[in-house]
């Protein structure tokens, strides 16, 4: 069965009853789990600290719900309005924008402390109509040029995509490149025809030379070798018998000064009972 990028533009593909059975099925949400995991890895990001993240093809808010998880503040952009609606009937933490990020952001400079983005990259290569402004290297110039004066310097952006040739992981990675983004493509078992998964790891800042490229997952996914660090912290969370409290007092204070730079109104001011754990009330 061919890909769905091949059948229909996104925001026709994902219609009100498809955006709600994508979302529903199990293995699609443990999918995305692992792939956002695995780009957040890839972020490296400075730890048990907030981060203002781009979730580029939120969906649903599958993926965002793994930022909230690991601590972070994000927003998120999609084409497809019924994927959208389905994100706001979950309740999602994130604040949602419809936009067809192939005509590029609207973002203040340095806006954001880094983002990602699962499955989505390759929509941008498909041309809808016969116009210049549609084929794909128009597109993904806009796109990149964008995101690169989004981002903050230094930081990264992370992409899970499925490319169909080299092609068209040439043609990505030169016009990233052209708009000012160091870095280059990480493959994670790339000997495996099943779980084989293609990311492009994008560099803001030094113009990517000072910062080091990561390595792809070797082997076989066979349960052993998925997402070691991962596993290696659950463990330690099932032997502590709990998860570190992301959410204390310091964390509160840099999310609501994120939100204040942010313009967001009705912030609470802060005080002694910030971040004070209530007693339980019988």
């Amino acid at each position: 069965m061919s890909r769905p990028e091949h059948q229909a533009p996104p925001e026709i593909y994902y219609g009100d009853a498809e955006a709600k059975k994508y979302t529903q099925n199990t293995r699609n949400q443990q999918i995305q789990a692992d792939m956002t995991y695995r780009a957040l890895e890839l972020l490296n990001l400075p730890p048990d600290e907030p981060a203002f993240l781009l979730d580029i093809g939120c969906g649903s808010g599958l993926s965002g719900e793994i930022l909230e998880e690991e601590g972070h503040i994000w927003a998120g952009v999609d084409i497809a309005p019924s994927m959208l609606e389905v994100a706001l009937e979950r309740d999602i933490d994130g604040d949602l924008f419809l936009q067809d990020i192939g005509q590029g952001f609207g973002f203040r400079p340095g806006s954001f402390d880094g983002a990602i983005s699962i499955s989505v990259l390759q929509w941008l290569l498909n041309a809808e109509t016969s116009h210049p402004t549609s084929s794909p290297p128009h597109r993904l110039t806009r796109f990149f040029t964008t995101l690169h004066s989004a981002l903050r310097n230094p930081s990264r952006a992370v992409f899970q995509f499925y490319p169909t040739s080299d092609d068209q992981i040439q043609l990505i990675t030169s016009i990233a490149q052209k708009a000012g983004f160091g870095g280059g493509v990480v493959v994670d078992y790339p000997n495996s025809k099943k779980a084989r998964k293609v990311f492009l790891c994008l560099f803001v800042g030094g113009g990517g030379t000072q910062q080091q490229m990561p390595k792809g997952v070797e082997g076989e996914d066979d349960g052993q070798v998925r997402f070691e660090r991962r596993r290696e912290k659950d463990g330690k969370r099932a032997v502590s018998g709990k998860r570190k409290n992301m959410k204390d007092k310091d964390w509160i204070l840099k999310k609501k000064e994120l939100y204040r730079q942010r313009g967001k109104e009705g912030v609470p001011r802060d005080s002694k009972f910030t971040g004070r754990k209530r007693k339980p009330i019988f």
